[in-house]
């Protein structure tokens, strides 16, 4: 029956993770799936998370009612959890949020968001295109290529350069038709870490109002580059512009949660009826994919963002998550410099996130593990929070000696 189905090679930043475990070298260092690591190599356990477990279990016992298996969210998941977003995403004193002209459902990940959303345009806007920049997150095309768009790419970053190319990304952003779909990173850009500059931003929003495109924004790693309110500078504009977009976040990296799937996705409409007609069809959509999210993981999140002290604690542990990224990648761009003084290694300074975008070759990068059981993806994207003290000179000795090869 099954004969003619294909073998899966298995996606390339799980499967290098699946990799780097079965690896028995002792100085193995993971710099491939985008995760964030302590000092220490751990992913932490975020103590504004463990303070949110605490009120949830402390609730338990005075109610004796388990909310977690008391019956099925709605389709659109906590309403707590989804207030909590809007005004994250787009601040406490948000018009759109008091007019009720955001549709925003509880999601599973970011991913799930980005699933709903290609569903939902597909629906509605069936001729659309997509474009994503070049480079992007690998399960971009695949998502939005899976709910049958075309996907094309816009230009965004010159490897040999180190940097944006705004004015090639911006002639082709004028050149799209009206109702073309464009996914966007608002801050910390996965894989290359280079972000617009604001006023680069407020061009490319002038572009999108001009043109009548349509922008998905994704915001995976809010509070890792600038903080939380920098972070989403470019939501928050492109909502006062007055222009219809749609964003999926992620409380993955930012709170840790990466097994409790905890996302969301935002649609900002022209008004509040409109807003009812789509969060309406985000419903439907979500019932022919999962029918409802899970609970604990959104009731975690929403009281951390909801409770004024857990708040402003986890504000403190993004600060510190944020100082370490950026501390590491000081200490990799000297190491590199010291070893490759012809090299211009500048850009990691520049660059913000978790990520960095190497120039390294496919066989560098092959020999970096083979040799030295160094982990990065094969497009060069590298993960600087599985740096650390420990291993930062091994991991410029190993990228110095394979480019010193070449």
């Amino acid at each position: 029956m099954f004969d003619h189905i294909d073998h899966y090679p298995g996606d390339p930043i799980l499967s290098l993770a699946q990799a780097y475990l079965r690896d028995p070298c002792p100085e193995k260092v993971n710099l491939g799936i985008g995760m964030y690591y302590d000092e220490a190599g751990r992913t932490p356990m975020l103590e504004a998370v463990q303070g949110a477990k605490a009120i949830l279990a402390a609730d338990l016992e005075v109610t004796g009612i388990d909310k977690d298996v008391a019956g099925y969210l709605p389709m659109e998941g906590c309403p707590e959890y989804r207030h909590a977003i809007q005004c994250l995403l787009f601040g406490e004193d948000s018009s759109a949020v008091e007019g009720g002209r955001i549709a925003t459902i509880q999601t599973l990940g970011g991913s799930g968001a980005l699933k709903v959303g290609a569903d939902l345009l597909k629906q509605f806007f069936p001729s659309s295109e997509v474009w994503v920049s070049q480079p992007t997150w690998d399960n971009h095309q695949a998502l939005f290529a899976g709910a049958g768009f075309k996907v094309n790419g816009y230009p965004y970053y010159d490897r040999s350069r180190g940097g944006i190319v705004f004015d090639e990304m911006t002639r082709v952003l004028r050149s799209l038709p009206a109702q073309s779909i464009v996914l966007m990173h608002p801050c910390c850009h996965n894989p290359t870490g280079a972000d617009l500059t604001r006023r680069q931003w407020q061009e490319v929003i002038d572009v999108i109002a001009a043109r009548g495109l349509i922008p998905f924004l994704d915001i995976a790693y809010q509070g890792l580059g600038e903080d939380l309110e920098g972070d989403a500078h470019v939501i928050r504009s492109m909502a006062v512009a007055g222009i219809r977009f749609l964003v999926a976040n992620s409380f993955s990296k930012n709170l840790a949660l990466y097994g409790e799937r905890c996302g969301g996705l935002s649609v900002v409409c022209q008004d509040a009826e409109e807003a009812s007609r789509v969060l309406g069809q985000l419903k439907a959509t979500v019932r022919k994919n999962y029918s409802s999210p899970p609970t604990y993981g959104a009731r975690l999140a929403a009281t951390v963002l909801s409770n004024a002290e857990l708040k402003r604690l986890w504000k403190e542990e993004l600060d510190a998550m944020r100082a370490r990224i950026q501390r590491m990648r000081g200490r990799l761009c000297h190491a590199l410099a010291s070893r490759m003084p012809m090299h211009d290694f500048s850009y990691l300074i520049r660059q913000r996130g978790m990520f960095s975008y190497t120039n390294l070759t496919v066989a560098q990068i092959d020999q970096l593990r083979e040799d030295y059981s160094v982990y990065l993806v094969r497009s060069g994207r590298l993960c600087l929070t599985g740096l650390n003290d420990r291993n930062v000179d091994y991991v410029a000795e190993a990228i110095a000696t394979v480019v010193g090869r070449a």
